[in-house]
């Protein structure tokens, strides 16, 4: 079976990720059921390095 993926609308464009529940299935798991709850609407990326990675989830922005 496929691993689901997750599809991230920012204000630059859209970001389609795939979940590897077959490894991480805890992990996997709580980020979909956090985004179905809307846990991640609005929150910005607080750190972003071009061309390598980006980090968000963080609801005060801080990335503590």
């Amino acid at each position: 079976m496929a691993n689901p993926t997750v599809t991230i609308e920012t204000s630059h464009g859209t970001i389609t990720a795939e979940m590897f529940s077959d490894l991480a299935p805890k992990t996997a798991g709580n980020f979909i059921e956090l985004a179905k709850k809307g846990y991640y609407d609005g929150i910005i990326f607080h750190r972003v390095i071009d061309g390598f990675m980006i980090q968000g989830g963080d609801p005060t922005g801080t990335g503590r």
